[in-house]
């Protein structure tokens, strides 16, 4: 696998194979839970894949919930990966979503700017962008904020599977390019397929690196 040892590739397999729990939903900072392990953020706006994408990395059918409702997640859930506890996983709120009150998308940016900036063991965040409609302007707004909190990024490209291989190697390219322009942005990309499996053994390795890092 392209810049990943396969000795890492291997230990990420085993780790997600095996305990990964729900541990909770923090509405606010004061409900967050102990800073004890590295954490790594997912990012994405609404209906990019991201539940799917988060039960394919752990293996698991309903870690996340995948909702009918795009932005119904108005929290920031945390799992816990392997026994004995060696990182979280958190799935951030659904950003970009029409139909939400203008209220909820404020509390939204107060709570993830809040988080990106004041925590300490956040490792990396992974912004996965739709591989079927590329970097949009919400996208950019995320990447953004994260090149403003100083927290480095993964892009991952979801759903690589519902697109010609032509279509994918040109969003590819030009995803890649809208990384050279953000400071906090890793240069190369993964492209993904939850329902295929493809790329699923890169993320969990880049997750793993990352919170060893």
């Amino acid at each position: 696998m392209d810049g990943l040892p396969e000795d890492l590739v291997e230990r990420a397999r085993k780790l997600f194979a095996g305990p990964v729990e729900f541990l909770k939903s923090a509405p606010g900072l004061e409900f967050l839970p102990d800073p004890t392990v590295p954490e790594i953020a997912f990012a994405g706006r609404s209906n990019v894949g991201k539940s799917s994408l988060l039960n394919a990395i752990t293996g698991r059918n309903k870690l996340a919930r995948t909702s009918n409702t795009p932005g119904r997640t108005q929290e920031l859930n945390f799992f816990d990966v392997g026994a004995p506890l060696a990182l979280r996983l958190v799935d951030m709120p659904g950003y970009g979503f029409a139909e939400a009150p203008r209220d909820m998308v404020k509390r939204w940016r107060f709570l993830v700017n809040d988080y990106l900036r004041g925590r300490a063991v956040l490792k990396r965040a992974v912004v996965l962008i739709d591989s079927r409609h590329g970097v949009k302007p919400v996208d950019r707004e995320i990447m953004e904020m994260l090149d403003a909190a100083a927290v480095g990024y993964r892009l991952v490209l979801t759903k690589a599977d519902k697109i010609k291989a032509s279509e994918l190697a040109a969003v590819t390219a030009a995803t890649e390019a809208e990384a050279r322009k953000h400071p906090a942005a890793f240069p190369q990309l993964i492209a993904t397929s939850s329902e295929k499996g493809m790329g699923i053994a890169e993320v969990r390795a880049a997750v793993l690196e990352d919170a060893l890092s």
